[in-house]
């Protein structure tokens, strides 16, 4: 059993490397906002339970989260969103064991140049951003659609959310002190993968 948790700050590209390395060491990319989905949409009690907090806008309690995790955690997977505070991080040590924690570090500038430059295709979803922008000004590669914004994707709202991260947050770095490797954020995407397959495969946890 391998439980990794890859972690950064809003925009740092976790979410990216979480389904690069899945893709490339055969583990199962954990979204705790997909486990919610899946377990809504099963129409179980804790199904109905996860609906009634996302219908309203509300957080999910840990509580539920951890009883989420519990019921769908694999043997071998990368966690990407959570946790997010200590009390979550101490939640999770009662149902599973981590391996390792990675922090994929970039300076708050480059996060707030990243949201500000992020487009999304208004048909597919395609993302694009300062390292991947379009081919053409405004239009998709993909499906040749109108990209646009996001409407939180301002300089006023990320900084709010870094302050959140680094209140709340920042704090499970030290929680996981004994687990804990760093990587270049601010590297390109494939370089940044290849830092983390080097660190894994010194830990014993990957092999190919």
């Amino acid at each position: 059993m391998v439980k990794i948790i890859l972690f950064g700050k809003p925009m740092a590209g976790k979410g990216t490397q979480a389904k690069l390395l899945a893709k490339e060491t055969g583990y199962q990319h954990v979204s705790t906002g997909d486990l919610f989905r899946a377990e809504a949409k099963s129409g179980s009690e804790l199904g109905k339970e996860l609906q009634d907090y996302m219908s309203k806008g509300l957080l999910v309690p840990d509580e539920v989260t951890v009883e989420v995790l519990k019921k769908n955690l694999p043997d071998k997977c990368i966690l990407d969103g959570f946790p997010r505070t200590v009390p979550q991080a101490q939640k999770l040590n009662e149902i599973t064991n981590i391996d390792l924690v990675v922090d994929v570090k970039c300076s708050d500038e480059l996060i707030v140049k990243r949201t500000v430059a992020r487009r999304i295709c208004k048909n597919c979803g395609a993302i694009y951003g300062l390292t991947v922008p379009s081919k053409v000004e405004g239009v998709c590669d993909e499906c040749q659609g109108e990209l646009g914004t996001r409407k939180d994707d301002t300089e006023e709202v990320i900084k709010d959310r870094l302050k959140v991260y680094n209140e709340q947050t920042l704090p499970i770095l030290e929680y996981y002190q004994d687990k804990l490797v760093e990587v270049d954020g601010e590297k390109p995407v494939m370089e940044i993968l290849q830092e983390i397959l080097k660190v894994l495969k010194t830990k014993g946890l990957y092999n190919k």
